[in-house]
């Protein structure tokens, strides 16, 4: 069995490395030509526009990754089958669960790997090829940054200090802004519990104000609700919020952690730590699924075929995990419910597929 093994994991790597570097090259090359326009328009240099695609790589690769293994996985035993190996593995008394075996258990380290590489190569990856596109290509300053999961930002009316920004309510929480005159010495502070971006005005609401005069002790001064003109609008934030994608598992849990003990919502965030954990797992789930797919006659190892099918599968497991997750990260379902709801569905499917196959 161990030279079957090796046989088995060899021909499976061979199919992954084909579609792995096929779909990434076509990946890459829809890529540029979404962005070709942007790179012209601003005059952006062969050695920034090769910086940018190689820090984008990462992402690709986990984008197509579990494609990949799912199709090589089709594939594999399609081909198998189609050459009558199968039939021959049980005409010697190995079964069907037997032989997939070693492709299960290449799937159960593709997952740890797949995990590790997007906690701890994608999402800085992800912040190289923005910071690429936003201030060497496309020249803006970089006014803040996301350090010690709080965003500081150098505004027009001061310095700018969140300890939350929820984009899809326009809405600041824990907001420190500091004024400065001239010769750059603090002359007001404001600290706001809550700031939200209605009918295209900043309101600030449950604030202190502190105001500084030299000579003097802190003048201090509280209001309910305060209409401030702030000159920066909700998309300028926006732009420095770190999203998920750039942070790794751990350090989103070190984030979640932090704004719940601040009393803020942390259901969006709580959606996506479910789900990076959540997504490693579909690469044994496709593997399983492939396997009894592909299996399902003897005659069901056409190329072609498997292809087909591993594109509509994968597909039909995005579509699904895309949705659950919005619903999660809306709070419609549980985060946790919505991170794993499409690996139970699918997981459950590809149970049902295994059962039935001929062994």
């Amino acid at each position: 069995m161990k030279t079957i093994d090796r046989y088995i994991i060899k021909e499976f790597l061979r199919f992954f490395s084909l579609f792995l570097s096929s779909l990434l090259v076509l990946s890459i090359i829809v890529d540029f030509f979404e962005k070709i326009r942007m790179f012209l328009s601003n005059d952006a240099t062969i050695d920034q526009v090769l910086r940018y695609f190689i820090f984008a790589l990462p992402m690709l690769i986990s984008i197509i990754a579990p494609a990949a293994l799912l199709i090589a996985t089709l594939t594999t035993f399609g081909s198998l089958s189609l050459h009558h190996e199968i039939t021959a593995l049980k005409a010697n008394g190995i079964s069907i669960f037997r032989a997939s075996l070693p492709m299960l258990l290449v799937a159960l380290v593709f997952s740890g790997l797949y995990f590790s590489f997007n906690e701890f190569v994608t999402p800085r990856a992800n912040e190289r090829a923005d910071r690429i596109i936003r201030v060497e290509v496309q020249k803006n300053q970089p006014l803040g940054a996301f350090t010690h999961n709080e965003l500081w930002y150098r505004g027009k009316a001061g310095i700018y200090n969140f300890r939350l920004f929820e984009p899809q309510s326009k809405t600041i929480h824990g907001v420190t802004i500091s004024q400065f005159d001239a010769a750059f010495n603090l002359t007001r502070r404001l600290d706001v519990r809550r700031a939200a971006w209605e009918n295209n005005q900043w309101h600030f609401y449950d604030l202190m104000i502190t105001r500084f005069i030299a000579g003097q002790s802190p003048v201090i001064e509280r209001r309910d609700e305060l209409i401030f003109d702030l000159p920066e609008k909700p998309e300028d934030f926006l732009k420095l919020q770190k999203s998920a994608d750039k942070m790794g598992y751990f350090e989103l849990k070190k984030y979640i952690d932090r704004i719940k003990s601040e009393g803020y919502d942390t259901t969006v965030y709580l959606a996506d730590w479910h789900g990076k954990l959540a997504f490693s797992f579909v690469n044994i789930i496709l593997a399983v699924i492939g396997i009894a797919f592909s299996l399902k006659t003897e005659r069901s190892g056409a190329m072609a075929r498997s292809v087909g099918a591993g594109i509509v599968l994968g597909f039909s497991y995005w579509l699904l995990f895309a949705l659950a997750m919005s619903l999660g990260r809306s709070g419609t379902i549980s985060p946790l419910l919505g991170a794993w709801l499409a690996n139970l569905l699918f997981g459950f499917f590809a149970i049902y597929l295994f059962s039935r196959v001929k062994t």
